[in-house]
Order: C-alpha cells, then sequence, then structure tokens
C-alpha cells in the first residue's frame, strides 16, 4: 500500500506470493493480494506485470469513443436518440463493458484472492455481453432485410437482381433455408451461447485450470462463429444494394473490415494460448511485452475493424433512398425498439450478473479462509519515516 511516508509495498516475485496469483512464465513484477482500493488505482502508474494490461484496454476505449461518435455528424443521419441507433448504443454498451471491465480487473485483482475472483468472472460476463450486442447490431445493419421495406412495391436490390441474375457468380440474396434461422433464433442463439460461454469461462477459475487459457480461448469461438452469421450470408450472397448505388459503394469495404477483425481475433487467440514470447524468455517480459498485452491490443484492434464494418454498413443504409431503418410501414422484419435492444442487453445482463453472483458466493467459500490467513500473517504494517 501507499504509506504516508510515500514508500508503497514492495513488488514481489512469483515465489513470494500465493499460487492461484502466479502466471506462466511471469517471474517478477507481483502485487501481493492485500491492496487497498486506494493502493490497486495508484499501482496503475507503477510498472507491475499488470500496469500494461490495465493501459491496453483503457486507453483504447477512447480511440473507439473518438470513432464510434463520428457516425452522429453523418450527412441524413437521424437524431442520436432515435430508433435507428438502437442497436448502434447497444454495441457500445457492450464494448464499453467489455474494455472497462478488463482494465479494472487487471488493476483490483490484488485486493484480496475473492476479488481477484470476481474480478475476471465479471471481465468474462462483459465478453459475452459484448458478443450479443455485436449480434443486435449484425441483425438490425448487415442482417438480409432486418427493417428493411419495399417502398414502391420493390425496391433497388430486387430490380438489380432481376437485371444481373443470369450472369450471377454469387448465390442470390434471399436464401430460403435461412430465413427461419435469421429471424427467429439469430438474436436467442446468440444470448445462449453467451450464458454458456460465461458459465465454461467462470468454471475454468475453480476446475480444468491446466487447460483454463485453451478453454477460454475456444469457448469463446462459438459466439463468433454465431454472431457473425450475417457477416457470412453478406459474402455469401449478393449485395442489396444495387450495384450503381452509393450504398453500394459504401458497402464494398465491408468484406476487408471482416477479414482483418477475424485476423486479429486469430491472432490475439495464440497470444493467449502460446504465451509467446515471455515462453521464451521467461523473466524478460515480465513488465511490458508480454502475451497478455499483446493479446488486448489484438482484440481491440479487431473491435476496431468491426466497428469500421458496422459504421459501412450504417453509412449505406443512409444513403440508400429506398431502404428505410425503421420502417415507415411494416416490413418482414420489424425495425429496432427499445424491447427488442435495449430489453434483449438487460434480460442477458441480469442473468449473466447472477451467474458472476453464484460464483462469486463459490469462490468465497473456497478463497475466503486462505484470504483471512494471508492477512493474518501478512498484516499492512506502516513504515517509519525519517
Amino acid at each position: 500500500m501507499l504509506l504516508n511516508c510515500g514508500h508503497p509495498l514492495p513488488l514481489l516475485r512469483h515465489t513470494d506470493v500465493p499460487p492461484r496469483v502466479i502466471e506462466n512464465f511471469i517471474l517478477t513484477g507481483y502485487r501481493f493480494p492485500n491492496y487497498s482500493l486506494r493502493d490497486c488505482l495508484l499501482s496503475a502508474f507503477r510498472p507491475t506485470n499488470e500496469t500494461g494490461n490495465f493501459w491496453t484496454h483503457f486507453l483504447p476505449f477512447f480511440i473507439f469513443l473518438y470513432y464510434f461518435v463520428e457516425v452522429f455528424g453523418w450527412e441524413g443521419a437521424p437524431h442520436g436518440d432515435a430508433p435507428f441507433f438502437y442497436p448502434l448504443w447497444n454495441y457500445f454498451i457492450g464494448v464499453f463493458c467489455l474494455l472497462m471491465a478488463s482494465s479494472m480487473a487487471h488493476l483490483l485483482n490484488s485486493m484480496s484472492l475473492v476479488v481477484r475472483e470476481v474480478c475476471f468472472f465479471v471481465d468474462y460476463g462483459t465478453i459475452s455481453s459484448y458478443t450479443v450486442g455485436s449480434s443486435l447490431a449484425y441483425y438490425y445493419y448487415i442482417h438480409p432485410r432486418a427493417g428493411i421495406v419495399e417502398t414502391g412495391g420493390r425496391n433497388g436490390s430486387h430490380m438489380d437482381l432481376k437485371l444481373e441474375h443470369a450472369g450471377s457468380l454469387t448465390s442470390s440474396y434471399a436464401i430460403p433455408d435461412f430465413c427461419l434461422f435469421f429471424e427467429t433464433f439469430y438474436i436467442p442463439s446468440a444470448c445462449v451461447v453467451a450464458i454458456i460461454c460465461v458459465l465454461s469461462c467462470c468454471n475454468t477459475r475453480q476446475r480444468w485450470r491446466r487447460h483454463r487459457y485453451v478453454i477460454r480461448t475456444f469457448v469463446f469461438l462459438l459466439p463468433f462463429l454465431i454472431s457473425s452469421t450475417p457477416v457470412f450470408y453478406r459474402l455469401l450472397t449478393r449485395s442489396p444494394y444495387l450495384t450503381t448505388s452509393s450504398s453500394f459503394s459504401a458497402s464494398t469495404s465491408t468484406a476487408s473490415f471482416f477479414y482483418r477483425h477475424c485476423l486479429w481475433l486469430l491472432m490475439s487467440a495464440v497470444f493467449n494460448i502460446s504465451k509467446f514470447p515471455e515462453r521464451l524468455a521467461p523473466g524478460r517480459f515480465d513488465i511490458w511485452g508480454h502475451s497478455h498485452q499483446w493479446f488486448h491490443c489484438c482484440t481491440f484492434l479487431s473491435i476496431l475493424d468491426e466497428l469500421h464494418m458496422i459504421k459501412t454498413e450504417v453509412r449505406a443504409i443512409l444513403l440508400s433512398p429506398t431502404l428505410l431503418l425503421p420502417p415507415a410501414i411494416l416490413s418482414r422484419l420489424p425495425g429496432p425498439t427499445i424491447a427488442s435492444t435495449y430489453g434483449v442487453m438487460f434480460l442477458l445482463q441480469t442473468t449473466i450478473i447472477s451467474i458472476i453472483v453464484w460464483f462469486s458466493w463459490h469462490a468465497n467459500s473456497i478463497h475466503g479462509p486462505e484470504r483471512d490467513q494471508l492477512a493474518k500473517e501478512h498484516p499492512k504494517k506502516p513504515l517509519k519515516c525519517h
């Protein structure tokens, strides 16, 4: 802790902290799990082995915010509180919770062994919330015909298909086999998978410890596959926009942003599982440059490219004179509402919070006695200033 004489608690080696705190191939820079809240906050400005983990998700949020608010200044964009932007705000909530929870988990986890467990339970919960926030944005901005209505009895995408269907190398935009999944099961599936992910990742802190990094990485592969279904659909089918339209031109970069999004996710998985580069030189990357910091950087870059992809589709919709979201009349799929966006996120968050509370109670029963014993063995003794 920071003492009155200005001396912080010393940083420790891996041999001086409880086994629960030790990270593979990280030998120094540890904080003993008895810091106060003030001590934890001030440790963000000390070179500990968690300092980089904090800043690599805290600072990127402001970069994300800079690019996010750009949408509301576009020509033709409705007011920020319009239903059109409900899915985008839910996506923002998911990203905000993910980046803030991750950074705070790394900053505050040295308060006690129990708090450490709770911090990372919350971290896993916000990752799942983020995947559903992404799904809502995909559903309403990339999903085929989500909230898109035909005006005047037809729209540009249908006209384009009639003109070019004979020589097209891609399949028709409307694939009936997928309609039932998109319209009925997509969002519920994303929510169910998100809950499964929280349960699985929280379990890796109490069992399956040996393979925890592999399990956590592959567990989150499933929500990626489910959430990205509308993007896969878009890549395998013809654009819904007339090829000569400005909307078509605006949406052409969707694929490149998505491929980059996938590349950064792949890189983050490689760093998370391999523990490279500290595996090659234990002790050399304890403070800066270890795998978890690169993991954070790659995950943020994937989020940033995802944001650009979503913005591309939003711009394409705003530029289209015949496609409206939300619709002025009833359409095959209704536009976003408070219940279908914020309501979904609220129910999901309530479920995730219940899961976190249960695992936290269980963690307290496991680590509470050890926490109390460590408090007796390592009391915070004030040092005398000379």
